[in-house]
C-alpha cells in the first residue's frame, strides 16, 4: 500500500508544479502584452536600426533622388 501513497504524492507534486508553471507563463504573457509596456518594447524594437550616435536614420531622406 505504501507504493500507491508514494505515487499519489508524486502526482500531487507534479500537478502543483504544472499549475505554478502555467500561472507563471500566463503572468509573463499578460505582462508582455500589457499596454503600459508598449512604449518600452517599441523603443527596444528600434535598437537594431540605431547608428553609432544613437540616432535612427530616416529611410525616406536616404531614398530621395538628389
Amino acid at each position: 500500500m505504501q507504493g500507491v501513497d508514494a505515487e499519489m504524492d508524486i502526482d500531487v507534486v507534479r500537478g502543483a508544479i504544472l499549475i505554478v508553471l502555467m500561472l507563471s507563463f500566463l503572468g509573463l504573457w499578460a505582462w508582455a502584452w500589457s499596454r503600459k509596456r508598449k512604449p518600452a518594447f517599441d523603443e527596444a524594437s528600434m535598437l537594431p536600426l540605431e547608428e553609432d550616435g544613437g540616432t535612427i536614420p530616416n529611410s525616406q531622406e536616404e531614398n530621395e533622388p538628389c
